[in-house]
């Protein structure tokens, strides 16, 4: 899929150049960021309306438009993909983590329940 969404950034950047009058990446982009900043919130909301309503394809398409103006903001600012891909991976590696110690701590917590419980039936048989 990122081989996907970086064609599709590069398709951008190369609209960067062409005439408003026959693409309209070019005219979304010369529209400035505030505009496509709203596109990007507009079918980001679409889609969660199509989420909510239960229409798979229409969640689909609705997808596809965001990326492609995800897509068109990232160039707007300068924005590598791989950037993005790169944040992605730094999270993984800490929500890793993160997991293994609530994992750890509930376990942790759980030991000291059952040492707890068995503490109190020894005092109560004694």
């Amino acid at each position: 899929m990122t081989d996907s969404i970086e064609r599709l950034y590069g398709a951008v950047l190369e609209a960067m150049d062409a005439d408003p009058s026959s693409s309209r990446t070019a005219r979304l982009l010369r529209s400035g960021r505030s505009k496509i900043a709203k596109k990007v919130a507009e079918e980001a909301v679409e889609v969660v309306i199509e989420a909510m309503n239960g229409h798979h394809d229409s969640v689909v398409r609705e997808s596809a438009d965001l990326l492609y103006n995800l897509a068109v903001l990232w160039a707007s600012v300068n924005v590598e993909p791989k950037a993005v891909w790169k944040e992605m991976q730094r999270r993984e590696r800490l929500f890793g983590i993160a997991e293994k110690l609530a994992k750890q701590r509930s376990l942790i917590k759980a030991r000291r329940k059952i040492a707890s419980r068995q503490g109190s039936r020894m005092r109560k048989r004694g």
